[in-house]
């Protein structure tokens, strides 16, 4: 069951054409959400714009803050927790701008940056997802805004943890881009949920998000099925916001343990069999691999060297919830 106020006719952006749907899917982060709403308006002055908030049955009063602090905003308060995808998905039926921008509630827009990140998608109809510069809250670089497509060898290089050694390397933090400021435009392979800007008219075409991911790797799966498409994802340096990430989630061994079985179900529906499990078997050598890390950071007193091995050893004790996702 949702709550489906309508929209308040007085605010002048809510017409029956919109050049932006904002849509924020929240869970137990009412500060933020507040916060995160609040920088919309203000940063948001140039294009006509309408903003969503799903809130998944939060425990912290986030619907009746939001409802109370902002009565133009459409709030959909679902009874449960539905999920990353399928609260975007809801939210999307009922949006009206040309272009619907994701956003997470523990985000901060930053001057301008939706007027930014639409005039940019504006410029390059060879786009239909865009991205922008993701900050965190002390302003340096938040590299998570973007990744290339999955790859045996981006996996195996964090597997081993090279790719934390050597962050800053284009060649072993291949993934993410290492050594890349996202100071400049550029295609890339996949852009973050966080800060989403999609064209309408794709998003229907792709069916909006695959409900299958429930939380992590829906982002993926929609860059990957667009660029099948042979569209193009962009990322514009000049639309910058501040992503403090993980604030609905805090308990680590279930979001690497999410975040693993997203990846496997990823890799079942976009590779072939033979590559998708040796993808899923690097996820397992990255899991060990960890884990003995810990172990031996433990063994020469390390500060902090015990919960990480701890949390490892979970994710590996609970392998079968994630190692044979998507498989029929």
């Amino acid at each position: 069951e949702v709550f489906l106020p309508s929209l308040n006719q007085s605010d002048p952006r809510n017409r029956d054409s919109l050049d932006v749907s904002v849509i924020i899917v929240s869970y137990n982060t009412c500060e933020m959400t507040l916060t995160c709403i609040d920088s919309v308006f203000r940063e948001t002055q140039q294009h006509s714009l309408g903003t969503i908030v799903v809130d998944n049955a939060s425990n912290d009063d986030s619907a009746q803050a939001i409802g109370k602090k902002f009565p133009l905003v459409r709030l959909i308060a679902s009874k449960e927790n539905l999920g990353f995808a399928a609260g975007n998905n809801l939210a999307a039926r009922g949006a009206q701008g040309k272009y619907l921008l994701l956003l997470n509630p523990d985000t901060v827009v930053l001057n301008g940056a939706i007027d930014r990140l639409v005039d940019f998608a504006e410029r390059h109809p060879e786009g239909g997802i865009f991205g922008g510069r993701t900050l965190f809250g002390d302003g340096s670089l938040n590299p998570t805004s973007c990744w290339r497509a999955p790859s045996a060898w981006g996996l195996t290089c964090r597997a081993l943890g090279i790719s934390g050694l050597a962050r800053n390397s284009p060649l072993f933090n291949y993934d993410s881009y290492g050594g890349w400021a996202r100071d400049t435009m550029q295609p890339v392979g996949i852009v973050s949920g966080c800060f989403l800007l999609i064209r309408r008219d794709l998003w229907n075409a792709l069916g909006g998000f695959d409900e299958s991911f429930f939380m992590y790797g829906e982002d993926w799966d929609l860059c990957l099925r667009a660029r099948k498409l042979g569209t193009e994802c962009l990322l514009c340096p000049a639309a910058e916001i501040i992503h403090y990430g993980g604030a609905s989630e805090t308990v680590r061994a279930d979001k690497i343990v999410r975040l693993f079985r997203s990846q496997s179900l990823l890799f079942h529906k976009h590779w072939g069999r033979v590559q998708a499990a040796l993808l899923v078997a690097l996820l397992h050598l990255w899991a060990i691999s960890a884990c003995l890390t810990g172990s031996v950071s433990r063994y020469l007193g390390r500060s902090g060297a015990s919960d990480g091995g701890r949390v490892w050893l979970e994710v590996l004790r609970r392998r079968g919830e994630w190692r044979g996702q998507g498989e029929t």
